[in-house]
């Protein structure tokens, strides 16, 4: 109270010795309270826009204040949304009591502002998704699964593992779409990849998540490209109490969830805790999961002019996999229903068995904790002004299996091989025989053949984010920023099991050239017997230092909304191999590369009920580290990498009613000078790739979305997506091998250097060729029933059309020593498909404590569909190849009691 009263006595002061009060026609008065606890809010401002008219709320949260007639009278008060009125009636007009909600997005900090974008303000395409939707429509979905039915968003569930999905914005992959959470980026800064197991807990611990396609609004030095995934998670809004639930899925997995919240004390206090248990098995063979989730977050509201939030949260957790090597033919599909129960066959995993000891095995393993830090601090400098800063901290470190082999065992661990299922170690039952590979070690006389080991990725990365943000006037704003940011990951493959062999050889000594690491001299280091615990194929750190500042300026009236922004950043890239390069050797070379952003737009609305909006950027880019580096073990930068340069602009209508609400838009976006590698399979078993450069592509297309209520208890939904997304130039890539080392041909044998004259190369000829991996057409239409007694009951339609395969370079497909490019036709598309999901819901009460049964059904009606797959030579579906299908039907139920 003390502190409420000394702001108030300031605020006062300065509004007296400022004031110029205009000849007024009517007095407002009123009392400005906290809506959750009805605690009177001393010193909120009262301000007329246009006007110095003004006063601050007294001891007991009211006011009294003459305005002119037909003013707007307008309440701000720091944490809390802001209250607009306007005065239209002659005489006294009495407000009564003023309900102040709290506006966690205002009091989190400015970089969460910036990340959530506003309807009919900020001129972009979004899509917001509320906690609740989450709950009742997730069931045993992913979390990137809850957009599928947002426009331009393609979700699947990769390989079917716990956490392994994926998600395309517009046709761009999950490198160039930021995942932000509480404004932090979340995307990995050496390739931009993102995997959600590591959040597998943030759709318990989400406020709100918003979708902004294309430029979008968020406020780094460095955005991305196909659009951005906003995350805000609970803090000081989240509401006392606290929830406990239990769920299970039809397939075997189980989930256990608490939380609980302080809410916001009377002392500026509110705590929030969740942590939960996810194990059992996965709808697919051999992807069982036992994985942690937790949720730590304090926040404090120091006087009037400070908030503090601290956060925590992490997922540990470790999972079997399916990944897509793994996936057959068509034809492979129905092949394997002898090792099945009927109808199982799409789940079947090629990689799953038993050693000679009866031990269940699966080389797809995967085990990571990547907890994530950070500390916001809001600053209320004045009633025009603020500044926000945000540390933050990631601490990443686990692994994925890797098995390795030698030269004749080279593919070995692969369950298929180009959409064949390998028999080389298979037993009748269809599982991988481990033991025969452990029979294999022990009867050779040079070392195990084949061993598994794995692929450890560690890394710290620090970033710090501080925004000041200015109102000028009443109508003019603007913020400037920095944006800050440091990473090391530390790459490493190490020996976990030799199979019963007595030592193992490294085959991936014999590529480390003596030029770069004397030891490869000595035939003893490059035919070491190496054992447990010993370093394979690998062993580097990757650094990325990023820098940079962001502003913008903005101009805002009731009616239009405009800004115009720009960034520059300059981003430091290197590597310290320890592998393939000796001591004096092993610190790479370091590419300095400036980016820049340069973007504006404008929303305009009509009047209450229309708007347009438009907006148009510029983004120039470096590309990430394999882009950067000539191959994925090499210290050796690549000639022909240069930035990425992005065109883009957009155009959008939206449409309010009080039943129904409509967004339609239209965007165009020029990608030109991208790096983009492909695998291809060697003749000598090994798996390489293709690095090109200067590829460019276009991304054009139009979107729909709609909310109709035409009653007060049924809502319905619908989307349309329509995408036009195609390659644009022929660009030239040279060949590797799975070392990152240059190759002169199919057989993957060396070449003399990296673009030496023997380097095999080749030009693609992809011109016009649509951009595969995801649904270029999509819809969905939904509909909400909130029936009496309880009872809630919602059927969702999705649909997925126009999907191309992706595409890999075949060994055949390599042409050495020639000048003839490669060309490559439209790939297959994949047939369209479309499912159905139900969910219900029904509350009541356990001995007086709100209680909700949720169950989910997702594909209905059991529909077989294929999500992804490779294009084959003949681009079509007998040559397709490492084809996954979508998950069969499934149900879950979960109870959750609040307390």
């Amino acid at each position: 109270m003390r502190k409420h009263l000394i702001h108030f006595l300031l605020v006062t002061v300065l509004m007296v010795c400022s004031a110029t009060v205009a000849i007024a026609q009517t007095t407002v008065k009123g009392q400005v309270v906290d809506a959750e606890n009805g605690e009177p809010l001393i010193g909120a401002a009262i301000t007329v826009p246009g006007t110095t008219q003004g006063m601050v709320t007294d001891l007991d949260g009211n006011f009294t204040l003459k305005v002119a007639s037909n003013a707007t009278v307008v309440i701000k008060y720091l944490g809390y949304k802001d209250f607009k009125q306007k005065i239209t009636q002659k005489g006294a007009t009495n407000l009564g009591v003023i309900k102040m909600e709290l506006d966690a997005v205002a009091l989190g900090d400015v970089t969460i502002t910036s990340s959530i974008a506003i309807a009919r303000k900020t001129p972009v395409a979004m899509s917001t998704i509320e906690p609740v939707f989450i709950e009742e429509k997730l069931g045993s979905q992913e979390f990137p699964e809850i957009l599928k039915a947002t426009p331009g968003v393609y979700a699947t569930k990769g390989g079917g593992g716990y956490g392994d999905s994926k998600i395309v914005m517009r046709g761009f992959k999950a490198e160039n779409t930021a995942v932000m959470v509480n404004g932090v980026p979340m995307n990995d800064m050496e390739n931009g990849s993102l995997y959600w197991s590591n959040w597998a807990g943030l759709s318990d611990v989400t406020r709100s998540m918003q979708t902004q396609r294309g430029l979008g609004a968020s406020k780094v030095s460095a955005p991305s490209v196909g659009g951005s995934i906003n995350i805000v998670t609970n803090g000081l809004d989240a509401k006392q109490g606290g929830t406990a639930s239990v769920g299970m899925d039809d397939f075997g997995r189980y989930k256990l969830l608490f939380s609980v919240s302080t809410g916001l004390l009377k002392n500026g206090w509110a705590v929030s805790l969740l942590g939960g248990r996810t194990w059992g098995d996965g709808y697919i063979q051999g992807t069982e999961t036992d994985a942690y989730n937790y949720f730590i977050n304090v926040s404090k509201r120091l006087g009037d002019k400070h908030q503090l939030s601290f956060t925590l949260f992490g997922a540990p957790q470790i999972h079997g996999q399916r990944n897509d090597n793994n996936g057959l033919t068509i034809q492979g599909w129905q092949d394997v229903q002898q090792y099945t129960l009927p109808g199982q066959n799409y789940r079947y995993n090629p990689t799953v068995g038993y050693d000679k000891n009866g031990q269940y095995r699966n080389s797809n393993t995967n085990k990571y904790h990547k907890p994530q830090f950070s500390l916001n601090h809001m600053w209320q400098i004045d009633l025009k002004s603020s500044l926000s800063t945000a540390l933050y901290m990631s601490i990443g470190d686990g692994w994925g299996s890797s098995g390795q082999g030698t030269k004749d065992y080279s593919s070995g661990w692969y369950g298929a091989s180009n959409g064949v299922l390998s028999t080389q170690f298979r037993k009748a039952d269809g599982t991988f025989a481990y033991d025969q590979v452990q029979d294999l070690n022990e009867k050779s006389t040079s070392g195990s053949q084949m061993i598994m080991s794995v692929s450890k990725n560690q890394h710290k990365w620090y970033g710090l984010l501080s925004t000041y943000t200015r109102e000028l006037t009443d109508n003019w704003n603007f913020y400037v920023g920095i944006d800050g940011r440091y990473y090391i990951g530390t790459h490493t493959n190490e020996i976990t099991d030799l199979y019963n062999g007595a030592y193992y050889v490294d085959r991936n000594r014999a590529s480390v050239k003596a030029v770069n690491n004397a030891a490869a001299a000595n035939p003893q280091w490059k035919n070491q017997k190496l054992s447990v615990g010993d370093v394979v194929y690998r062993d580097y750190d990757g650094y990325v230092a990023q820098a940079g500042v962001f502003g913008q300026l903005e101009y805002n009236t009731d009616k239009l909304s405009t800004f115009v922004s720009g960034s520059v950043s300059e981003t430091i890239q290197w590597r310290y191999d320890r592998f393939y390069y000796d001591e004096a050797h092993a610190k790479s070379d370091k590419a300095n590369n400036l980016g820049f952003t340069v973007k504006g737009g404008a929303n305009y609305n009509l009047n209450e009920q229309h708007n347009v909006f438009a907006n148009v950027g510029i983004i120039s880019r470096p590309p990430n580290t394999y882009g950067i580096f000539s191959g994925y073990n090499s210290n050796e930068l690549n000639k022909d990498a240069v930035n990425e340069k992005v065109f883009s602009f957009e155009l959008g209508y939206g449409f309010r009613s009080k039943f129904f609400t409509a967004n339609l838009n239209a965007y165009h976006t020029e990608w030109n000078d991208k790096s983009m590698a492909r695998s291809i399979d060697l003749r000598n078993g090994d798996r390489g790739t293709i690095n090109l450069t200067g590829v460019n592509a276009t991304h054009e297309g139009v979107e729909i979305d709609l909310v109709a209520k035409p009653f007060r208890w049924l809502d319905v939904t619908g989307m349309f997506s329509l995408g036009n997304w195609r390659w644009t130039n022929n660009p030239t890539g040279y060949f590797f091998d799975s070392n990152g080392q240059p190759i002169k041909n199919q057989e993957g044998d060396p070449a003399s250097g990296v673009q030496a004259a023997d380097h095999a190369k080749m030009t693609l000829v992809m011109k016009d060729v649509k951009v595969a991996g995801a649904a270029q057409t999509t819809a969905a239409l939904g509909l909400n029933a909130r029936l009496p007694y309880g009872f809630r009951v919602g059927l969702d339609w999705n649909l997925m059309a126009r999907n191309y395969a992706d595409f890999k370079i075949q060994s055949n497909d390599m042409i050495i020593g020639s000048d003839k490019p490669l060309t490559y036709g439209n790939p297959w598309k994949i047939p369209s498909a479309s499912t159905f999901d139900l969910s219900a819901s029904y509350a009541f009460k356990i001995a007086g404590l709100k209680t909700v049964l949720y169950g989910n059904v997702n594909n209905l009606f059991d529909q077989v569909y294929i999500a992804d797959a490779y294009d084959g030579a003949g681009h079509d579906w007998q040559s397709a190849y490492r084809v996954l299908y979508g998950f069969g039907r499934t149900m879950s139920v979960r109870l959750k009691i609040n307390f």
